[in-house]
């Protein structure tokens, strides 16, 4: 089996997991200013846990987004730094899949929709379902307004869109069960990864980059102000 190192920091949480034949190292720390301070401290903590070098990984993995702009910049920049020191290839890891993937271990349910808070009044999701060959996506990552979320067929959400909006979400019954606890961690990467790894889905240092949803990571004085307005509209 593969040798996996995996970083997650698109949301507050930054994770870092190990998965070394059939043992797996986490390291996860929350509320720290930058997640660029608590990665490579929780790398070196998880190598010397189990005793290897990072030469010995057989690829390093990545949360590649959708998310915060600065963590999935972040796991990307972290990534791509220790690759090129050691030679290793890198395995991006869609956030939301990873969600995904936490869901279906948590509660054995096959066809999930990830919502993740993009803040700005929305949200990044996507729809997966799990079959004999493991993951498909069923609709892309996305970025859109809460009215914007619309699953193909019976679905369990998770993420803490669910929780950020729930008032949005209220009247939509995929939403009713949900769990907003669910978010992406290294774990989950690490595990999607060694199974890219096996089809052989690596590529260079170089060549790894986040996935961006959004051009813009903040309103203008004036959009908050439209949008503010708009707000005031509807309750009148």
């Amino acid at each position: 089996m593969s040798t996996i190192l995996a970083i997650e920091t698109s949301t507050e949480l930054a994770s870092a997991a190990l998965l070394l034949e059939d043992r797996l190292y986490v390291r996860d720390t929350d509320g720290v200013k930058t997640h660029s301070d608590a990665v490579l401290p929780m790398v070196q903590q998880l190598l010397a846990e189990a005793g290897i070098r990072l030469e010995q990984c057989d690829a390093l993995a990545f949360g590649s987004g959708p998310g915060s702009f600065t963590g999935v910049r972040t796991a990307a920049g972290v990534v791509q730094g220790l690759a090129f020191g050691s030679g290793r290839p890198v395995i991006p890891v869609v956030t939301l899949l990873a969600m995904a993937e936490a869901c279906r271990e948590q509660t054995g349910a096959n066809d999930i929709v990830p919502i993740l808070d993009a803040r700005m009044g929305e949200v990044y999701w996507a729809q997966y379902r799990f079959g004999p060959d493991g993951w498909r996506e069923v609709s892309a990552p996305a970025l859109a307004q809460p009215v914007g979320v619309a699953p193909k067929g019976e679905v369990l959400a998770c993420g803490n869109g669910l929780q950020a909006y729930a008032e949005a979400f209220a009247g939509a019954s995929f939403a009713a069960a949900g769990l907003p606890a669910v978010m992406p961690h290294a774990r989950h990467i690490a595990r999607l990864a060694r199974l890219a790894f096996a089809r052989g889905e690596t590529l260079p240092a170089q060549e790894a980059q986040p996935l961006y949803l959004r051009n813009k990571v903040a309103l203008t004085t004036s959009e908050r102000m439209a949008k503010a307005g708009v707000a005031e509209g509807r309750e009148t």
